[in-house]
């Protein structure tokens, strides 16, 4: 992927989360991930309250959101309309999750936007990271967020490097991306809109739209239906 590829305009359509705004001012996704507690404590003040329950301190649950007495939530969440939240789901706080989402059993989520209709379905970890419209995590996949020598994540684009900043920083996943069961998505990921990642892959850089990732030296570009 270049670096025009990677841009927020690039990678996602803001029509399909309530933290659109979130966005404003940021030229690459991950920008936004120092931003999203604020953003919550600010925009969570502002939801309806026919619409949602302050179930606690700053978290917000949508009132047809379906949420199982087992989950539990730190502070600092939204949780969407029609979005489920099953047993023993792990929510450390700074989520924003869209509507029509699933949120499995004994996932676990830490300051992460979730577009509408993810699903993180079966025992899962996403930290610091974005995913997009109908993306999904396989089974047992996992974003990680911290290099090994705890040293700055950079993203490796085509035409260069890019200089995050950011010590905590798991992956983006763009709109309509499959990441198979098992899969470890290392620091720094960046995935194109409509790819797939095979079952028990270890992915570290970037994965150009419209791919299908088997191994590193193996992807291959979509052709057609």
């Amino acid at each position: 992927m270049k670096k025009s590829e990677m841009t927020v305009e690039a990678m996602y359509d803001l029509q399909y989360t309530e933290a659109g705004e979130a966005f404003s001012g940021c030229t690459y996704p991950w920008e936004v991930l120092p931003k999203i507690h604020d953003f919550i404590a600010a925009y969570g003040e502002t939801l309806s309250k026919d619409e949602y329950d302050e179930i606690k301190p700053h978290v917000w649950v949508h009132k047809t959101a379906k949420v199982f007495e087992s989950a539990y939530f730190a502070e600092y969440i939204i949780i969407g309309p029609e979005t489920e939240v099953r047993q023993c789901a792990f929510l450390r706080g700074n989520i924003i999750a869209g509507k029509n989402c699933v949120i499995g059993n004994s996932c676990e989520l830490k300051n992460v936007i979730v577009f509408d209709n993810v699903q993180i379905p079966h025992y899962n970890y996403v930290g610091d990271s974005i995913l997009g419209f109908k993306s999904h995590m396989g089974a047992a996949s996992l974003t990680s967020n911290v290099k090994s020598d705890k040293k700055l994540v950079k993203v490796h684009a085509e035409d260069g490097d890019i200089e995050t900043g950011l010590k905590k920083f798991g992956a983006m996943l763009s709109d309509h991306v499959e990441v198979g069961c098992g899969s470890v998505l290392n620091p720094g990921t960046v995935i194109g809109h409509n790819s797939n990642i095979y079952p028990l892959s270890s992915v570290r850089g970037c994965v150009d739209a419209d791919s299908i990732y088997k191994a590193k030296d193996d992807i291959v570009r979509k052709t057609g239906d």
